[in-house]
């Protein structure tokens, strides 16, 4: 997650990111720490510097996606209330495979599975920037630290903490002080970023609560355990079906896929809110859900009785009377293993269904990080529409837990149980997020 400040910068370093710029001379350069504390503009002013002196290999940035790159990397570089005349330097279309900074080709690469390390065979890397490390396949890691063979070649990288058992720390960052040679940490806090008032700090502090809260803004390494969405309320995270506010757009459906398991499917809507100062205001709802269980329907469908039924769900109306009330989802999502049931809803319902990114973790911090910003609510059932709104993700959500058996093993996972529509919900909004990061702007 990027600590980038929505406020104004006030252009001078704090303690921290001066000790920072100047230390980060190693082979490897971790910049760890809360969100919005400063570690991210230190470290990519640091990495402008080091492009300058970049020789023998190419210069990479890598990040989860191209289109998290761009947010939290090459948004902040070409923008002049950060970086100046320097941002006039840096040029980059969202996507796409390689960027100019100062006039240097720089390879962009995103790294959202083990299988992204077979994009960096073959290269020779002088110099890498790595955003958000801990979301990086290890194996995609070791391959990059392999290939950094020239004399001279540098990484600088940032991270959240996360597990204490987390490949980086347990396999890295604790050797530092002992044994490993050529590796560099700075930790950060809220407090090592001057650009932070009193009162947005406090903002930060409110939006998190248990794990996210120790570990985004206390920078602690700590282990999952308990409630995965502690800071549930359905007082404050839902809202009646028959209350939803008028939609911008339905941005997708996306469904998990079960045959002995429940199928479900929500929608995602972005709203077309407005503040009090006549300001758009948008967040996002999850409106509608279909779900079929066959146990307790007692009744087990075929991929063709469950897309038939599905369509017809998809069809109907999926918002309260008004003028957004026919609004359609732009885009069909399913889980990645739903071969045959994306099958027959392309052949038989014209359908093209998109693939779900399922980086578990990753979308479990980000629904996270919108339920504790007030910017997700879910559409409970009324009395009036007792079939609308998301009952099973509301019904799912207060028991999701962290598994103690993967904790153990220093991996942040969920029980699989009754998780179906909490699955379609995430699969939704991870795999639109570029869509609806043009509205929401997070503290994450």
């Amino acid at each position: 997650m990027s600590d980038i400040a929505t406020d104004e910068q006030s252009g001078v370093l704090g303690r921290q990111q001066m000790r920072s710029l100047r230390e980060s001379k190693a082979r490897v350069n971790i910049f760890e720490g809360a969100i919005r504390s400063g570690k991210t503009i230190v470290s990519l002013l640091r990495f402008l510097m080091a492009v300058l002196f970049a020789k023998g290999g190419v210069i990479v940035v890598i990040a989860r996606t191209r289109d998290s790159a761009y947010r939290n990397v090459f948004e902040p570089l070409m923008n002049p209330d950060l970086f100046g005349p320097l941002a006039r330097l840096v040029h980059y279309t969202a996507g796409a495979p390689t960027a100019r900074i100062m006039g240097r080709t720089v390879h962009v690469l995103g790294a959202s599975d083990a299988k992204a390390e077979k994009v960096l065979r073959g290269l020779t890397v002088a110099l890498a920037y790595v955003d958000e490390v801990t979301v990086i396949p290890e194996e995609f890691f070791t391959q990059l630290l392999g290939r950094m063979s020239p004399p001279g070649a540098k990484l600088f990288g940032t991270t959240n903490p996360d597990s204490p058992a987390h490949w980086l720390k347990a396999k890295f960052l604790d050797r530092i002080a002992t044994t490993l040679v050529g590796w560099r940490s700075w930790h950060f806090g809220l407090d090592d970023n001057p650009a932070l008032s009193e009162d947005y700090k406090n903002q930060i502090k409110t939006e998190f609560t248990g794990l996210w809260y120790r570990r985004f803004v206390q920078g602690e390494w700590v282990a999952a355990e308990g409630a995965i969405f502690d800071m549930w309320d359905v007082e404050k995270h839902t809202i009646p079906w028959d209350d939803l506010p008028e939609m911008r757009e339905l941005i997708g459906v996306a469904v998990d896929y079960g045959t002995t398991n429940a199928t479900a499917g929500l929608i995602l809507g972005v709203s077309a809110e407005i503040d009090s100062l006549g300001r758009p205001a948008p967040r996002l709802f999850l409106v509608d859900e279909f779900r079929h269980d066959s146990k307790t329907a007692q009744q087990k469908l075929t991929d063709s009785e469950l897309a038939r039924n599905f369509v017809h769900w998809l069809n109907d109306r999926h918002l309260p009377a008004s003028t957004s009330a026919r609004l359609m989802p732009r885009f069909t999502i399913t889980d990645p293993s739903a071969a045959s049931f994306k099958v027959e809803l392309r052949k038989t319902h014209n359908i093209t269904a998109t693939d779900a990114d399922n980086d578990v973790l990753y979308g479990i911090r980000t629904m996270a990080s919108l339920l504790a910003s007030g910017a997700l609510l879910v559409a409970r059932p009324t009395e009036a529409n007792p079939n609308r709104g998301c009952p099973g993700f509301i019904q799912e959500a207060p028991g999701y837990s962290w598994d103690p058996k993967a904790t153990l093993l220093g991996q942040d996972k969920p029980i699989k149980v009754a998780d179906h529509s909490l699955d379609g919900g995430r699969y939704v909004i991870t795999t639109t997020e570029n869509i609806w990061r043009r509205y929401i702007k997070l503290a994450a």
